[in-house]
């Protein structure tokens, strides 16, 4: 009488990793949440490089700005020379350009208690002394407003 060999058939293996696959696919999904939490990240992304970039012009006494266009931002350094906004090369990480996740969207509100055009280039001065300035960051179901004051403080607001 011959014994059957000890052990899982093909069969049994293939169901196994199919069900890990659809757990890990469910965990995946589950991690990326929702569209308000991808925004409120990419917010406070934003709001990190931008006090960033306000420490940094003062270290290295430089003006320094920050732009954003529809999905994505950058920052800049004016050349002391001519006075234009060159594009910052130099900091690959976190002044480095982000291109945000579609379809979220970000742009310049006010700059100096005035409305402005959505790709303003926001000022960061040596002094520290800065102009208040709004960015507005939407997605489908989220409006996030980071708000900067005079003291280099960001704040990100979701309105009511």
């Amino acid at each position: 009488m011959a014994r059957r060999g000890a052990g899982f058939t093909l069969v049994e293996i293939l169901v196994v990793i199919a069900i890990v696959a659809i757990a890990a696919t469910a965990a995946v999904l589950a991690y990326d949440g929702s569209d308000r939490d991808r925004a409120s990240r990419e917010a406070r992304r934003f709001a990190g490089a931008l006090e960033h970039a306000a420490a940094r012009a003062q270290a290295r006494s430089e003006t320094l700005g920050a732009s954003a266009q529809e999905g994505a931002w950058r920052f800049w350094r004016r050349d002391v020379d001519s006075g234009a906004w060159q594009p910052l090369t130099d900091d690959d990480t976190a002044l480095a350009p982000r291109t945000l996740p579609a379809p979220m969207r970000l742009a310049s509100t006010s700059y100096s208690g005035r409305d402005v055009p959505a790709d303003t280039i926001v000022a960061f001065r040596p002094t520290g002394r800065n102009e208040p300035f709004t960015f507005e960051l939407a997605s489908r179901d989220a409006r996030l407003i980071l708000t900067g004051d005079p003291l280099n403080r960001i704040a990100v607001v979701a309105p009511e």
